[in-house]
């Protein structure tokens, strides 16, 4: 099940959706949320299953969602992850010079004038751009530029797909960090993750278990039952493994 999926439904069923492009953005947020207020639904803007179920009624069977769809890291109700996989690529510009799209997202958290450089760190900023564009009543540490500002995000909740993953960096007491979403781990204590600022992009890294500080949850999102997803080191990003 894929955002586009849901944006081609919403436009069938007259809701206006906005372009069928596959972000999860504001005019597919608002759309959302009229159907769930014209089907008695709670109008949260969040696709789960009850309104996943009430969307693709009398759909064409192709069209349905499928159990399997309602799980792992294809669960359409993570759409803050799902901008950060379509991100995957991202990177910072070589040499002199400013990637515009990262200056985009330090835009967006009104912070023009505070980060005026992709070299800057901006893990952070990349986690704050994927939350605020997609779950538009979610509330934003005032510092996210900060790593470890995110351990104060949202509510604590155990590594599962889509979770905010916090780590220590160069020592547990430094107050220097990383920060990321959850895409895995393996069995020699490693967590895969799911980040920016990685190698200088948005991209897939191992991360030691030994390092992590906590793994959080949107609050205004209901929070799944806690599901470990093991992952081989060579695994690629077919995703399969969802």
């Amino acid at each position: 099940m894929k955002i586009k999926d849901i944006q081609q439904q919403l436009a069938a069923r007259g809701y206006t959706p906005g372009p069928i492009d596959g972000i999860w953005g504001r005019q597919t947020i608002a759309a959302v949320r009229r159907f769930q207020s014209r089907h008695g639904l709670e109008a949260d803007g969040v696709v789960g299953p009850l309104t996943l179920a009430a969307l693709f009624q009398g759909a064409p069977a192709a069209a349905a969602p499928t159990p399997s769809s309602l799980t792992g890291f294809d669960d359409p109700s993570l759409v803050w992850f799902q901008e950060a996989r379509r991100l995957i690529g991202t990177r910072e510009k070589p040499g002199a010079g400013n990637n515009p799209e990262i200056l985009d997202w330090a835009t967006e958290q009104g912070l023009k004038n505070s980060y005026t450089g992709d070299d800057i760190p901006w893990c952070g900023l990349f986690v704050g751009h994927c939350v605020s564009s997609t779950l538009d009543r979610e509330a934003t540490p005032s510092s996210l530029l900060s790593a470890r500002a995110w351990e104060r995000f949202g509510i604590p909740i155990a590594p599962t797909p889509g979770a905010v993953m916090v780590f220590w960096r160069e020592s547990r007491t430094s107050g220097k960090g990383h920060v990321g979403f959850y895409a895995g781990e393996d069995d020699t204590g490693a967590f895969r993750i799911l980040g920016g600022n990685q190698s200088d992009s948005v991209s897939l890294a191992w991360l030691g278990k030994d390092r992590f500080l906590g793994a959080r949850w949107p609050a205004t999102v209901p929070p799944p039952i806690p599901r470990p997803v093991k992952v081989a080191r060579n695994a690629s990003l077919s995703w399969n493994e969802a």
